[in-house]
């Protein structure tokens, strides 16, 4: 494949041809529309979650109503996130300033809802006109006794991933206010499960199973009084990495909380999830535990893959998405589906993450950081790809080209984690591949 733009030949790479290493973690390239998205959209996605707290966006209602509803996080009691409330900041408050605008709407929110905790997030506009949210939010902390957080997230200081890096900062602060939740000597904190369709769930009942004590979810059906008292987990297990790495790092450094980077898509993944957890604790019963759970989840679920990987041996599948371990997670998937990834692409992988990555791709296979629709067009019709996986921005691109699509991202309703989500992702391929609805259209070609 020839890049359209030059400067970004490097953050391309295909397996077998050269030893050289991707580039990535750099700004997007101007002109390449890039399928990024802004530094508030990363702080969002993480924040968003936890579902007792006030989240006022200070900004124009635009933003708010782009990031509502952003992670499709499901609650298992409040839903104060879902609300997603605005200052809606208009051509005036750019003029004169929104200070006491953001005043009035926090003071009013608090009074009316009572929340556990608040977060304001800048955008933006409140860069350009420098309201000082720090200062309203202490004022009104100090009159109302919550606890409110400034999120300063203004777009145009970087990218999605310094967004979640903003965020790790904000729910610091929380950790460690408090000390009144039990916890136990085999506790840990699940970082960066979003409870995507439930997910969390799911996962939280495995390790319950096999004697584990979930302390915080941060931030999945996430609580503020839970997160307050994270510091006291003995260990932090570390799903999205791209955006929770940062806290859990932090954590580290603070508390002495150990973390392991894990995954919980596929059967493998989810396996050693079980297994390092079990591991990290040493204890025999929980390990044995872990092992008849897995033994009983893969006698159950094996003879399913095994149907639909009749249909599906030998078709081939491009994923584009948020992080790499997320995409290494999905290659082994596919693999066991009988399908080759021809396309494996990240929005903010790093370069342990490429290296891995390209380490378990097959021959030929496109990596390539932060590309854009024109590159991704061009990749998928190259290859001959049957199912493209990915995101809301991803989707557009994948039906333009008569080619199936799976929705991995934030937004979905489908449980696609843990030994459930594997049969779920199974036949969410199947039957996107194998739909008759092709056969009414006319797949482009280069």
């Amino acid at each position: 494949m020839k890049p359209l733009i030059a400067e970004r030949e490097l953050q391309i790479l295909i397996k077998g041809k050269g030893s050289r290493v991707i580039e990535c973690e750099k700004k997007s390239t101007a002109g390449s529309v890039s399928q990024r998205a802004c530094v508030f959209c990363g702080s969002r996605v993480v924040l968003y979650p936890i579902a007792d707290a006030i989240h006022l966006v200070h900004g124009p209602i635009g933003c708010a109503a782009y990031t509502w509803d952003i992670r499709g996080s499901l609650s298992s009691g409040p839903e104060l996130h879902r609300l997603s409330f605005s200052t809606d900041l208009r051509e005036k408050d750019v003029i004169f300033g929104g200070e006491k605008k953001l005043y009035q709407a926090l003071s009013d929110l608090i009074k009316k809802y009572k929340p556990a905790a608040a977060f304001v997030y800048a955008t933006c506009i409140v860069g350009v006109i420098g309201d000082d949210i720090q200062a309203v939010c202490r004022k009104v902390s100090e009159e109302t006794g919550i606890i409110i957080l400034p999120v300063m997230t203004e777009g145009f200081q970087g990218t999605k991933k310094d967004g979640y890096r903003i965020a790790c900062e904000a729910i610091e602060q929380l950790i460690g206010t408090d000390n009144s939740k039990t916890t136990g000597d085999c506790s840990i904190n699940i970082l960066g499960d979003f409870n995507l369709a439930g997910e969390l769930w799911m996962l939280s009942e495995y390790y319950k199973k096999i004697g584990v004590n979930i302390v915080a979810q941060i931030t999945g059906d996430g609580r503020v009084n839970d997160i307050r008292n994270a510091h006291r987990a003995k260990l932090n297990v570390v799903q999205c990495s791209g955006s929770v790495m940062y806290l859990a790092k932090k954590m580290k450094e603070k508390y002495g909380i150990p973390y392991i980077k894990v995954s919980y898509f596929g059967i493998e993944d989810m396996s050693d999830a079980l297994y390092e957890v079990a591991s990290f604790f040493g204890n025999q019963d929980m390990y044995k535990k872990a092992q008849e759970l897995v033994y009983s989840e893969i006698q159950r679920i094996m003879p399913v893959i095994a149907e639909y990987k009749k249909e599906l041996e030998g078709k081939k599948a491009a994923i584009y998405v948020g992080g790499a371990f997320k995409a290494i997670s999905l290659v082994k998937a596919l693999r066991l589906l009988g399908i080759k990834t021809v396309l494996a692409g990240t929005q903010t992988g790093n370069k342990e993450a490429y290296k891995l990555l390209e380490k378990i791709c097959d021959e030929g296979t496109v990596i390539v950081d932060d590309s854009n629709p024109n590159e991704l067009s061009d990749i998928l019709l190259e290859s001959g790809t049957d199912v493209f996986i990915g995101g809301v921005k991803e989707r557009p691109i994948a039906h333009k080209l008569g080619i199936g699509f799976c929705d991995h991202n934030h937004e979905r309703k489908l449980a696609l984690a843990g030994y459930e989500g594997m049969i779920n992702f199974a036949r969410e391929i199947h039957d996107t591949i194998t739909s008759p609805v092709w056969q009414f259209t006319r797949k482009r070609t280069k």
